[in-house]
């Protein structure tokens, strides 16, 4: 039992530093979150990695992910950081995950900002 919980600590720990670097590639000034079940750690063989991008972005969701160049496996939220501070506001789930979710980057400071407790 010790060997799989170990084992799945692992994997965590290998999706957040990749996703991390995903992250830290980008050029620009981002804040992003890991969220979801990687987050939570309660991820299985099928999930993927969810990851909250807030940024400067032009265009709609779907034309913001066009120009994205994420890695297969991955999920990408781009949002504004008005859309979030709306998101926000408006108790939106998905502000529930960032709320447990782990911090990658904080350009923005938005956890100071919003007084989020950022999990590295």
């Amino acid at each position: 039992m010790e060997d799989i919980i170990a084992e799945r600590e692992r994997k965590r720990r290998e999706v957040i530093e990749k996703a991390r670097s995903y992250v830290n590639s980008l050029k620009g000034r981002y804040s992003s979150f890991l969220i979801g079940s990687y987050a939570r750690g309660d991820f299985n063989v099928w999930s993927d990695i969810d990851v909250l991008l807030i940024g400067e972005f032009q265009g709609n969701p779907v034309e913001r992910l066009l120009k994205l160049d994420f890695p297969p496996g991955f999920e990408v939220i781009p949002l504004t950081e008005e859309e979030f501070d709306r998101a926000l506001k408006k108790n939106n789930p998905i502000t529930w995950d960032v709320k447990s979710g782990v911090v990658l980057r904080d350009d923005l400071k938005l956890c100071e900002k919003y007084n989020i407790k950022c999990v590295n």
